[in-house]
């Protein structure tokens, strides 16, 4: 699997809002492989941690409800352009992925 986290901080105001993409299959578990019949094992990030400038300001727990290639969006007060925001995420094989982005 490719591990890719795809970022965005932006200022609007005085709140950064935040966007993410990470490219992920987030399989259920519950589908079978067309071919085998045969269910196809479950593999999807269950933990989520967002930081400015090293303090967690986003702690997700996920479950195979999400989609394939999650995106999504958070607004974080008090920061300035130029912040360090980072997105660590792992899947539920140990798998993780990191992101960073400075704030524009």
């Amino acid at each position: 699997m490719d591990n890719e986290m795809k970022m965005r901080a932006t200022m609007q105001g005085d709140v950064a809002d935040v966007k993410v993409l990470i490219k992920h299959i987030m399989e259920t578990g519950l589908r079978k492989d067309p071919t085998t019949k045969q269910f196809i094992p479950a593999h999807f990030i269950n933990q989520v941690v967002a930081s400015l400038n090293g303090v967690t300001v986003l702690d997700m727990q996920w479950g195979v409800a999400v989609s394939k290639n999650p995106f999504f969006g958070f607004k974080v007060k008090g920061a300035k352009p130029g912040d360090k925001i980072t997105v660590n995420a792992v899947d539920n094989l140990g798998t993780k992925f990191y992101g960073e982005t400075a704030v524009a």
